[in-house]
């Protein structure tokens, strides 16, 4: 083999090491909570949707934060405007206790492999509590959708979907 030939044996050696070590985790290694981002973990101690009600409101179910967002527009009534307000209000509450359940227990969970302690039982149980509070979660935001819905006329809902874009869904 030629020197030149080495070279680029050599090289090609190199880059295919280093195309094999890149990993689409590369850079999270550092994250406090290793399974979430910090965005991640802001979403869900602030109890935003994160695209949990996504079935519920492309298929004609309104969401309480969007309906008081259009309230004039939609022409609810003090009735509505205030049983909305408390619908809202409820559901941030309970979701930001959730999520921050579930953040801690995802923390659980990151802590056992930090710790060098994971096994399959531990495994076990810490995956059944934060898969628990992420179906929580989602129950919440769901089922926000459907007491929404249930405070407004059919005219209000088809309304919404108009105004938030989806008319081809509107009722």
């Amino acid at each position: 083999m030629t020197r030149l030939s080495q070279l680029g044996f050599v090289v090609s050696l190199a880059l295919l090491g280093a195309c094999a070590q890149h990993s689409p985790y590369q850079g999270q290694e550092g994250r406090r909570i290793k399974s979430l981002s910090a965005e991640e973990v802001d979403g869900y101690l602030e109890g935003r949707g994160m695209g949990y009600a996504k079935p519920a409101e492309l298929s004609g179910y309104p969401g309480p934060m969007h309906v008081l967002e259009l309230a004039d527009r939609l022409a609810l009534t003090n009735e509505q405007r205030s049983a909305t307000q408390a619908l809202l209000g409820e559901h941030k509450a309970e979701v930001r206790e959730l999520g921050r359940r579930y953040v801690e227990s995802e923390a659980e969970l990151d802590a056992l492999f930090a710790s060098r302690k994971a096994s399959t039982e531990s495994l076990a149980d810490a995956l059944a509590r934060s898969a628990d509070l992420q179906r929580r979660i989602r129950l919440s935001h769901l089922s926000t959708h459907v007491r929404q819905t249930a405070l407004l006329t059919p005219e209000q809902v088809d309304a919404y979907a108009r105004l938030r874009g989806y008319a081809s869904h509107a009722h």
